[in-house]
């Protein structure tokens, strides 16, 4: 199984952890309790080192379609006032992550990063609507070669602490290339113009840089 860059860390330092309290309880002479603690933490490493994986997948450029940017799934499809960046109305579709899901975020549709902004906020859970707007959140706008701009908008949850965005204003990215990488459950919004043929319907399971949400 591959590891993301963003879990070495992270699964570093859950490691010690295992091995230190595995180690001391070791060094007693209940072996009830050293089998409860192996069986007890063994998990929880499991699970720290399975949500960093790190997939393989062929992804297949589609410049006239906007690829998922996560997997997930399909929790909101409106039209909504977009209020960051556009100020009109838009077609807003949003993808949920829960933390079994891969967490790596990819660039939906081939561009130029026109825009990115990271807001401070709140860690109410991310399916809520008023989260796209209350929490913890990173924008970045993508401007396609024929002008057409899609929002992409990374959001924290109430388990996710921090959001993680690559590319740079100016950056030229394609379906390919990461977005970034949210820890520990989140959701990502989208927003297309309105009119935007959608290929995706609520509570449709997504996989990111894969499923075709839409066709501009």
């Amino acid at each position: 199984m591959r590891i993301h860059k963003e879990g070495f860390l992270v699964i570093a330092v859950a490691f010690l952890i295992w091995l230190f309290l595995n180690i001391i309880v070791g060094m007693t002479d209940e072996l009830y309790f050293r089998i409860f603690t192996f069986l007890a933490t063994t998990p929880i490493l499991i699970f720290v080192m399975r949500f960093f994986r790190y997939p393989r997948r062929t992804i297949k450029l589609k410049p006239s379609s906007v690829l998922s940017p996560c997997d997930g799934q399909i929790v909101v499809i409106e039209e909504t006032l977009e209020t960051e960046y556009f100020g009109d109305r838009r077609l807003q579709i949003s993808v949920f992550m829960s933390v079994y899901n891969v967490h790596i975020n990819w660039i939906p549709v081939p561009g130029v990063i026109k825009y990115f902004k990271h807001h401070r906020g709140n860690f109410m859970a991310a399916y809520l609507p008023k989260s796209s707007t209350e929490n913890e959140r990173a924008t970045t706008v993508i401007q396609m070669a024929d002008g057409t701009e899609v929002l992409v908008r990374q959001i924290a949850g109430a388990v996710a602490k921090r959001i993680i965005s690559y590319p740079m204003v100016n950056a030229v990215v394609d379906q390919q290339k990461e977005l970034g990488f949210i820890r520990f459950g989140s959701r990502v919004d989208l927003f297309l113009p309105v009119g935007t043929e959608v290929n995706v319907e609520l509570c449709q399971n997504v996989i990111g840089s894969q499923t075709i949400i839409a066709d501009l």
